[in-house]
């Protein structure tokens, strides 16, 4: 007998740059964590309402503006507890106040769901992904069939091959939830990245390197679609 699900993931898309704000909606309590607030409050807000719920915390993948724009209107508005990354939070210029920060492998819980917190640098020194059962909010680390800049601020490529390393080793099913529409699809699983998404391609970290910050921008269309070892070889990108 299959398990009754306790939350679902809700994503919407709003503002310029395509991005996802994701609310996880614990049954049980009533309880929704809003990740990644921006744009557009009063609609982040409805949708909550919507669901019959409340907003009881703010989950952050990373600080860049395109996905804390929102974070002091939803605070004002629902007095929402803060979480963070302590790396990012230190990378940070804002600083808010009365913020809770974590480390990698910490217990989250939203309501009477559960979730652990996974630091993912590369893209920003604090950069994290938020894994629930069966399905993991990626941020900036991880999109379908892409992966976030390293050639900002905080950015590291060597963090970020490091960081989709360990993310290959996810559950093959896990779902992604990303933080940019930038794909053909909007969701797509571990195994689907593992065959399809270039930078999980690479085994080493100079070769990677060269994909991310040269390779990649010259040569990929948008959306991204998948792209296999075999044609990374045959565009003569891989050896």
């Amino acid at each position: 007998m299959s398990q009754k699900k306790s939350f679902a993931i809700h994503a919407l898309e709003l503002g310029p740059m395509e991005n996802f704000i994701h609310i996880v909606h614990d049954f049980e309590t009533g309880s929704a964590a809003v990740v990644d607030p921006a744009w557009d409050v009063p609609t982040i807000l409805d949708s909550v309402d919507k669901l019959e719920a409340r907003v009881t915390d703010i989950l952050l993948t990373h600080s860049h503006r395109d996905h804390v724009n929102g974070v002091d209107e939803l605070r004002e508005a629902s007095g929402a507890n803060l979480h963070i990354h302590e790396a990012e939070y230190a990378f940070w210029a804002q600083k808010p106040e009365n913020t809770t920060l974590h480390q990698d492998g910490d217990q989250v819980r939203i309501g009477a769901t559960t979730f652990t917190w996974i630091h993912t640098p590369g893209h920003t020194p604090g950069s994290s992904c938020f894994y629930f059962p069966d399905h993991l909010i990626t941020g900036d680390t991880l999109f379908v069939y892409g992966c976030g800049r390293c050639d900002l601020p905080g950015g590291s490529p060597e963090s970020m091959f490091n960081a989709l390393e360990r993310l290959k080793g996810m559950p093959k099913k896990t779902i992604i939830h990303p933080g940019h529409n930038y794909s053909i699809q909007t969701t797509s699983t571990i195994e689907e990245e593992i065959v399809g998404n270039p930078f999980m391609h690479w085994e080493d970290l100079e070769a990677f390197t060269r994909y991310r910050l040269v390779e990649h921008e010259r040569t990929r269309q948008s959306p991204y679609g998948p792209i296999t070892k075999s044609d990374l070889k045959a565009a003569g990108l891989m050896q």
